[in-house]
């Protein structure tokens, strides 16, 4: 079972995809895949509501959004592969690197990216993001902080990185330009991911594979991470977590290819799905 958003941005309806890859809508469960869906348990009703088999279908070829509602905050690792520490020539932290994204950069998967006006260092960033289900506030260890997730999703963590790195200040601004978060295309549940810690992932750019991991090589793990953060903030379900992209970023490649508008990018990882943006100029 997977969680969608089906709909014209800001009018998506909630919707739960069978895994025979049929979708139906749970607007008679939900109004929206939101926080308050995750803490009241709605994945369960979500799941009961599949097996009673009473919804109705969805038609095919409706936009995709976010399998989330807007959530609270955006919360980012950086540096947090080996390889891609490396590809950019930053040490390995000792903890991990910590910054926010704007949570109206969050659009859905196959929406169109605008490159931001003035931008010549647009970036792309394959990750593992991972949704919040429960408050979490000083958990006691990475191995109860999985407790603590609802699911799993693809996440582009869009980047300029002229306006991350060169123009002072913090990386946010670098982050948060308007579409740079495309979310989905589904919500996959924790426990329908055998080991969140296993999973590949790969980005194309106009058909040529630039990105190629696994969450294998994260240095600090998915646990670890989430634990960590509720060292410093009060996770809320529907929070997102992204949590680091592996090596092969425009930033690390001879020639530094950024994205120009028309260029096309294409994202999956194992279990969740694939992405397809195309970008054009803001």
């Amino acid at each position: 079972m997977q969680l969608m958003r089906i709909g014209d941005r800001g009018a998506e309806r909630p919707a739960v995809r069978g895994d025979d890859g049929t979708v139906y809508d749970l607007s008679s469960v939900t109004g929206d895949i939101d926080g308050a869906f995750l803490a009241g348990d709605g994945i369960s009703r979500a799941r009961a509501a599949l097996a009673e088999g009473g919804l109705p279908q969805l038609p095919e070829g409706g936009r995709i959004g976010a399998p989330i509602a807007r959530p609270g905050k955006v919360v980012c690792i950086g540096l947090n592969y080996r390889d891609h520490a490396a590809e950019t020539g930053a040490a390995i932290p000792p903890e991990p690197i910590i910054f926010m994204k704007a949570p109206n950069t969050v659009v859905g998967p196959n929406d169109t990216v605008l490159v931001p006006r003035g931008s010549v260092k647009t970036d792309w960033e394959v990750e593992l993001g991972v949704v919040i289900g429960k408050e979490a506030r000083y958990l006691d260890s990475p191995e109860s902080a999985l407790d603590v997730v609802a699911g799993y999703v693809i996440s582009n963590d869009v980047s300029e990185r002229e306006f991350q790195l060169e123009r002072g200040g913090q990386w946010d601004k670098g982050k948060s330009c308007e579409t740079f978060n495309p979310l989905g295309p589904w919500l996959v549940p924790a426990d329908e991911v055998d080991d969140p810690g296993k999973l590949g992932l790969r980005l194309w750019v106009n058909g040529e594979q630039r990105q190629d991991g696994t969450t294998a090589d994260l240095i600090f793990g998915i646990g670890h991470v989430v634990w960590y953060l509720s060292q410093f903030m009060v996770l809320e379900p529907g929070d997102l977590v992204n949590t680091g992209t592996p090596a092969g970023v425009a930033m690390g490649m001879p020639g530094q290819p950024y994205l120009r508008a028309g260029d096309v990018v294409e994202l999956e990882i194992d279990g969740l799905g694939r992405q397809r943006q195309v970008f054009a100029d803001a």
